[in-house]
C-alpha cells in the first residue's frame, strides 16, 4: 500500500512559492487547510526567534507497531535544521491520521496547507476508505534541505529525502491480515516538500509535495 505519487516540477514549486510570498507581502494569510485533507523520537525544535510549547503541538503519536526512522543528518543552519524536523513531523502526521482513520485528523493540518494538505488528506482517506492501516518499519534517509526564497515575512525552504518502504506493510483494520510484500524498486520513494516559516505563525509548514515513485537513486 505506497502512497500515490503527485506529479511536480521545480516550476511548480516555484509558483507555489510565489503565490505565498505574494499572499503574505500583501499581507494576506497564507493558504489554509483544507477542511477534511506515520512517531518515534523527539519533537522538532522550534525556529529561531519563536517560542513553541510542547502543550502546543498536535499529538502525532503512532502504535507500537509502526516505527518510523528518520535517519536525518542535522544541518548546520538553524532554519533549515528546524524546517527538516517539521518536514519530518508533517511525515509523522500523514501516518498518524492513517493509523487513526481519520481524514479530519488535526496533525496533518497544523503541519500543512495548501496542496501539501491535500495531499495528506486524500492519502489517509484512501487508507480510510479502504479499510487498511501500515505496520512495521517505515525509514526515512537521505536529506537535504536548502532555502528556496525568503521575504520579510516568509521563508521557504526546499527539502529532499529518500524513504524506504520495504519493511513497512499494509494491514487490514478489521481483522488485522498483514499483507507482506518482497522489496523492489517499487519500495523507494523521493519526497521534495517546500516548507515554509511565516513571522508570527508556529514552525514550518509543508505547502507542497511531490512524490517520485520507484526512486533508484534511493535504493543505494
Amino acid at each position: 500500500m505506497a502512497r500515490r505519487t503527485l506529479e511536480a516540477t521545480a516550476a511548480t514549486l516555484t509558483a507555489a512559492a510565489a503565490l505565498l510570498l505574494t499572499a503574505c507581502g500583501s499581507g494576506a494569510e497564507p493558504p489554509e487547510e483544507p477542511k477534511g485533507a506515520r512517531e518515534t523520537g523527539t519533537r522538532s525544535a522550534s525556529p529561531t526567534g519563536t517560542k513553541r510549547t510542547h502543550a502546543e503541538r498536535p499529538d502525532v503519536s503512532l502504535p507500537k507497531d509502526l516505527d518510523l526512522v528518520f535517519d536525518f543528518d542535522r544541518p548546520s543552519d538553524q532554519d533549515s535544521a528546524t524546517a527538516l524536523d517539521d518536514a519530518a513531523n508533517y511525515i509523522r502526521a500523514l501516518n498518524h491520521g492513517i493509523t487513526k482513520q481519520d481524514p479530519e485528523d488535526p496533525a496533518f493540518q497544523f503541519y500543512s496547507s495548501g496542496q501539501a494538505a491535500q495531499y495528506a488528506h486524500s492519502q489517509i482517506k484512501e487508507y480510510a476508505d479502504g479499510g487498511w492501516t501500515l505496520t512495521g518499519q517505515d525509514r526515512y534517509y537521505q536529506a537535504e534541505a536548502k532555502p528556496f526564497d525568503e521575504s520579510q515575512k516568509v521563508k521557504t525552504i526546499s527539502v529532499t529525502f529518500c524513504e524506504d518502504q520495504s519493511k513497512v506493510y499494509g494491514k487490514e483494520v478489521k481483522s488485522e491480515k498483514i499483507h507482506r510484500t518482497r522489496e523492489s524498486l517499487a519500495s523507494y520513494q523521493r519526497f521534495t516538500v517546500l516548507l515554509a516559516f511565516v513571522k508570527g505563525k508556529p514552525g514550518w509548514r509543508a505547502q507542497q509535495v511531490t512524490v517520485e515513485e520507484e526512486a533508484e537513486e534511493c535504493r543505494s
